[in-house]
């Protein structure tokens, strides 16, 4: 299973999405999504989403929060544990991305984009600021076969 991290900038009301659109053999092609990528060795999972959204972005995290634990699995590709983050403290011009398009989407319109429907579940936890949530998702193609939500609250 491999290990990887996903971030939501956030400014303006908006969200930086990313259409993937450059890469081969990518189970989201075609797919609006946030920023990030898999672990490297060694490399924690805060570590991991700092260097990957200066590899896409060209932006440099400040501060950041951690949101959510995604596991995500379909069929004919490697499960995966994703920590999700969102961020507006960040500095640097946005660069072009090797792996597809750029783009501030207002996040009111973010539900017209072609999304997974399990990340619309996430989503909405992110834009309502619910606590830290785990959320399974298990698809069959572009099916969701199966979504267990569980809410965290620390009081």
């Amino acid at each position: 299973m491999k290990i990887s991290t996903l971030c939501y900038l956030e400014k303006d009301g908006r969200y930086l999405m990313l259409l993937r659109n450059k890469k081969k053999q990518d189970v989201n092609e075609g797919k609006w999504i946030g920023v990030g990528g898999k672990t490297e060795n060694g490399e924690s999972p805060e570590e991991c989403l700092c260097r990957e959204v200066k590899e896409e972005t060209g932006l440099i995290l400040n501060d950041f929060k951690l949101r959510g634990i995604l596991t995500f699995s379909s069929k004919g590709w490697e499960d995966e544990v994703i920590f999700v983050y969102t961020s507006d403290d960040f500095e640097g011009i946005i660069r072009e991305c090797s792996e597809g398009e750029l783009r501030w989407i207002r996040k009111e319109d973010i539900w017209d984009l072609n999304l997974w429907e399990g990340d619309r579940i996430f989503l909405e936890l992110l834009m309502k600021d619910s606590p830290l949530f785990s959320l399974k998702l298990s698809y069959e193609g572009d099916t969701l076969t199966e979504k267990k939500l569980k809410l965290y609250s620390f009081s």
